[in-house]
């Protein structure tokens, strides 16, 4: 019988392949850039953050708090994201060509960084030493199925988002994900959402 699992990566290379590309993401925001600009960017780091922490707080964290569960970079984890979740509210609320715009995509990028750098040395390593290889792609395919059900909805305006934000040079990598998002929803045996 076929399954999905042996195929997935670990959970602990997804979580790593998500801190990358929304730290890419915030390398390409500059206060310079139109505002529309900054806008979608601004628009592809929000949801990029709260699907991830989303998929954390269901999939990956359940299983680390048995391991871990009074580790201080356990304990602080969600709370970093509902802090996550009150900056969100105020960027997307906030005028992009206005200053505090900026500052509010500047103070995300400081909290994500430095929850990600806890996670990174921390839970990944944890994670990696006390979950079989088996275990860690079994929820890695947890999180793929789970991330496809966060996505698809949102599919539309996640790639308006990302066409107005990134360079041509990134245009690649856009439709590289399309085509695998497209793959993923056949291995699932779904149909792929329009947009």
């Amino acid at each position: 019988m076929f399954s999905l699992n042996k195929l997935s990566p670990t959970i602990t290379d997804m979580i790593r392949f998500d801190h990358s590309h929304t730290l890419v993401t915030f390398h390409q925001y500059t206060t310079t850039k139109k505002p529309k600009v900054k806008k979608a960017l601004a628009e592809t780091i929000c949801t990029a953050l709260e699907i991830h922490a989303t998929l954390e707080e269901e999939v990956f964290y359940p299983v680390m708090r048995q391991l871990e569960g009074a580790d201080p970079t356990m304990l602080k984890a969600e709370p970093e994201h509902n802090e996550m979740r009150r900056v969100i509210a105020e960027l997307r609320a906030a005028d992009p060509a206005g200053t505090r715009h900026d500052e509010l995509v500047h103070e995300l990028m400081r909290d994500v960084m430095h929850h990600v750098a806890d996670e990174e040395t921390v839970l990944l390593p944890a994670a990696e030493r006390e979950l079989s290889q088996e275990r860690l792609c079994e929820l890695g395919a947890q999180m793929t199925k789970r991330r496809m059900q966060l996505v698809t909805p949102q599919a539309g305006k996640i790639a308006a988002n990302t066409a107005v934000g990134f360079s041509g040079s990134t245009a690649a990598m856009v439709v590289g994900v399309a085509g695998a998002a497209f793959a993923a929803s056949k291995l699932l045996g779904r149909k792929p959402a329009h947009a």
